[in-house]
């Protein structure tokens, strides 16, 4: 495609006094006119026959009254030319403002005979103007103009060029473009690779290349890098035939380099501190100006500030630094404690009088420059170096360096401002990331402090646990488990989770934990203690000041818990949810895992809520698998996902609880964590029908005895007599109370495990009270001794009526005390 240009006639190219354009008049020695030119004509608007023979100076308008100025007798020698400006009348009367050159061109008997050209002022004037502009342009213009033919070889440049390759281009006239720039490249994108590619492109279609950005050295300094501004454009012939290329070259280096230190700061914007971690932070800074600032970067920080302490603002050199990043080719320019080469998480100590003491002691930023070193000339390869402390509230935590040993190109004073910006941003990321590490080491503190040290002891069940902190950035969470004795060997299981993060999450989960701590000692139904639950979690939402804290990732926007009650004697388990995930169920004898189907209430604090609980037999050996929503929602897209993957660890259930826990946690997808995740895993037990002993005894107060006689007889069969006395006192004292004041029949269950537990059940729902009896009177001492003589003691209540129970320590039977006793 050829694109259509204005035409230039070759006339043009000349002078308006060139005699191929100016009007031409030749005069003789008496000035009189005897030649006359089709251009005068032309020009003047006189025919030769009306102007010939006339003197010269009739066509020169003047003033009236005045005389011809004798200027055809100043010509001089032949070969002189003399110019002159001069107002020339036209036929028409017009005076036209001319510019007039003569010369003398023979000497005759009466004087010289003249050759007189003239045209247009005004015309030669802006035709000046032009030469005057394509000499600057030659001679004078910073601007690279560099002609190449159409096999893209050099044949012409201007001065500029010259210059800036170091000397005449006549050792490069005849090169092709590549081999001027052997190592360079185009930045701009969307066109083609080379300056060659780019130099056919426009001969084929004309389409000028405007402003394409350009990467390369000169011969003369090849250790700098320079950025140029290229156009370039179709060169015509006076038949319109391509003859080759023109190139105008800008020498951008300067606003390319401010380009560039503008994107850096606009990309560290974006990419330091999206973290809230102080090595991470470090390695961000690095990934930023490397290589795009500096060949190489190196961070050294302060311990207590990877601590998450406050630094000490303490005067003089610092030393104990922690080498955090060394960046990608980053040279040994420091020593570790023991004279190594220092690596990342090594300490590291500069000498007192390095610039690296003296920038960490000013708190001042410090540049090395040697320009104009060629790379690799120097032992380590380092030719700028600029030492930038990480400074924050005032206070300073480390150390960036930076290094450039690839080139020879100084940090300039524009630079070491950059450096400064990049700096104080880091150390306040850096800041903010050690601040938060305290608060989140202090909640993380809290919230474990809060959680089961270890999980006592049961013959109920075997029991497993783990629990995976979300990622910092999100914050602690509120997750809890727990297993809780309760009497008659049963056992509570508990699994919780507060919505949110955030200390106010930490903090609830714990409130929450320490009531259902205290509600299961009530030996509640679990139905009757979500629903309690209920109420505190509501209660504690409202009570809750409204100081203004409330940030977003510390609001709390509900509570589910799972609570269940497992006893090993009856094999029963009894459970209530309140919006809570389902417990898995593995079947001991088929290893079929199956979610169990409870109906599941509302979470807590909602208000008006209902629980209804849910009753299934285990067999012996089952294993449950109680959990919260992290565990199979986060990073596993979606809950069904990662249900499927528990289901499959547990169908490994002959494993040992803890190996099944580690293999639940090792199937977790990998990357970030955004929710707390908490595992239980129990396996139930049964106790032997050896530990257990039942009586069920008339409403008739002579039964007491007997009650007494077969306590006493099973002891014996236990290999417990030591602790008859005492059992036969509770016996007696809780067979009597139950006749006295309930109904129907009385049931007395011994059970023999970690400890002796006496059971007298009975149809009444009134509650027993400790009271102290006064001295004149019968009876009101016995729940007294009661507690007087076991470890603890307590009621339950269920839906035939309640049951009183004590517990005794087994150590007991080898006492001494209770042996006297």
């Amino acid at each position: 495609m050829t694109i259509p240009g204005p035409e230039i006639s070759a006339g043009e190219l000349l002078g308006p006094l060139h005699v191929t354009r100016a009007a031409a008049v030749v005069l003789d020695a008496g000035g009189v006119v005897i030649g006359w030119s089709p251009s005068a004509e032309r020009l003047l608007g006189y025919p030769p026959e009306e102007v010939l023979g006339r003197p010269a100076a009739s066509l020169v308008a003047r003033k009236a009254g005045t005389q011809p100025a004798p200027w055809m007798h100043t010509v001089g020698d032949p070969g002189s030319i003399r110019s002159a400006a001069l107002n020339l009348r036209h036929r028409d009367g017009r005076i036209l403002r001319m510019a007039t050159t003569m010369c003398a061109v023979a000497h005759g008997p009466d004087g010289p005979a003249v050759v007189l050209l003239a045209a247009d002022l005004e015309e030669l004037r802006s035709w000046e103007a032009h030469q005057a502009m394509l000499r600057g342009l030659v001679t004078q213009s910073p601007v690279w103009l560099t002609i190449y033919d159409t096999e893209l070889r050099v044949v012409w440049a201007n001065a500029v060029v010259d210059r800036e390759m170091g000397g005449p281009l006549t050792p490069y006239v005849g090169r092709t473009v590549d081999e001027l720039f052997p190592q360079g490249r185009i930045l701009t994108e969307h066109h083609p690779p080379t300056l060659a590619g780019t130099m056919l492109q426009v001969l084929e279609d004309g389409v000028p290349v405007i402003d394409l950005h350009y990467l390369g050295r000169v011969p003369v300094a090849p250790e700098y890098e320079r950025v140029w501004s290229c156009s370039y454009y179709r060169l015509l012939d006076a038949r319109g035939e391509p003859i080759g290329v023109c190139e105008e070259a800008v020498d951008i280096t300067e606003r390319h380099r401010a380009e560039q230190r503008l994107a850096l700061l606009v990309r560290a914007g974006s990419t330091i501190g999206t973290s809230l971690d102080v090595v991470r932070t470090a390695a961000e800074l690095v990934e930023v100006v490397v290589p795009r600032f500096a060949d190489a970067v190196t961070v050294d920080l302060l311990p207590e500030v990877l601590e998450g302490m406050e630094p000490s603002d303490q005067g003089g050199p610092r030393q104990g630094l922690l080498r955090v990043c060394g960046g990608r080719g980053a040279p040994n320019t420091a020593r570790s404690a023991g004279g190594t080469s220092v690596a990342a998480g090594e300490p590291v100590e500069y000498a007192f009088a390095s610039p690296q003491a003296r920038c960490l002691a000013s708190g001042r930023s410090i540049v090395e420059n040697a320009p104009g070193t060629p790379a690799g000339h120097s032992g380590t390869g380092v030719h700028a170096r600029l030492f930038v402390p990480l400074k924050a509230r005032g206070t300073v935590m480390g150390l960036v360096t930076f290094l450039r040993s690839r080139t020879a190109v100084p940090f300039d004073a524009d630079e070491h401002e950059l450096a400064d910006e990049l700096a104080a941003r880091t150390a306040v990321c850096i800041d903010n990331a050690r601040r938060y590490a305290r608060e989140y080491a202090a909640a993380v503190t809290l919230q474990r402090s809060l959680l089961p040290q270890r999980l006592p002891p049961q013959s109920a069940v075997e029991a497993a646990y783990r629990y995976l902190p979300a990622d910092r950035q999100v914050g602690v969470g509120g997750d809890w488990f727990d297993v809780i004795p309760l009497s008659g060997t049963r056992v509570g299981l508990v699994v919780g989770d507060v919505v949110g993060h955030g200390l106010r999450a930490a903090a609830t989960m714990g409130r929450l934990r320490t009531t259902v701590r205290a509600l299961a000692q009530l030996d509640l139904d679990p139905d009757e203690l979500l629903t309690r639950l209920a109420g505190v979690a509501g209660r504690g939402d409202r009570d809750s000041p409204d100081d203004g804290v409330g940030a977003e990732d510390d609001e709390i926007i509900g509570v589910t818990c799972l609570y269940a009650v497992y006893d090993p004697i009856s094999r029963r388990c009894s459970w209530c949810s309140a919006g809570h995930p389902m417990p898995a169920v593995v079947d001991p004898a088929t290893g079929r895992v199956c979610i169990a189907e409870l109906p599941s209430g509302p979470p807590l604090g909602l208000g008006g809520a209902t629980y209804e609980n849910a009753e299934v037999e285990l067999a012996p050996g089952s294993v449950l698998a109680l959990f919260t929503n992290g565990l199979v929602d986060s990073r596993t897209g979606g809950a069904d996902v990662g249900l499927h993957r528990l289901v499959q660890v547990l169908a490994q259930h002959r494993l040992p609880l803890e190996k099944l826990c580690d293999r639940a946690m090792a199937v977790l997808p990998v990357g970030p964590v955004n929710d707390d995740a908490a595992l239980l895993l129990v396996r139930t037990r049964v106790l032997d029908a050896r530990q257990v002993a039942c009586w069920t005894l008339p409403a008739d107060p002579s039964v007491v005895a007997h009650a007494r006689t077969v306590a006493a007889a099973q002891l014996d069969e236990w290999g417990l007599p030591e602790l008859a006395f005492t059992t036969e006192l509770v016996v007696s004292e809780l067979v009597t109370n139950a006749i006295r004041y309930a109904s129907g029949p009385v049931r007395l269950r011994l059970i023999r495990d970690r400890a002796l537990l006496c059971e007298v059940s009975d149809s009444g729902h009134t509650s027993p009270h400790l009271r102290h009896a006064a001295g004149d009177e019968e009876g009101g001492r016995g729940l007294f001794l009661v507690a007087q003589t076991t470890q603890r003691w307590g009621t339950r209540y269920t839906s035939d009526g309640k049951t009183i129970w004590a517990e005794q320590s087994l150590s007991q039977a080898a006492s001494p005390q209770h042996a006297a006793a």
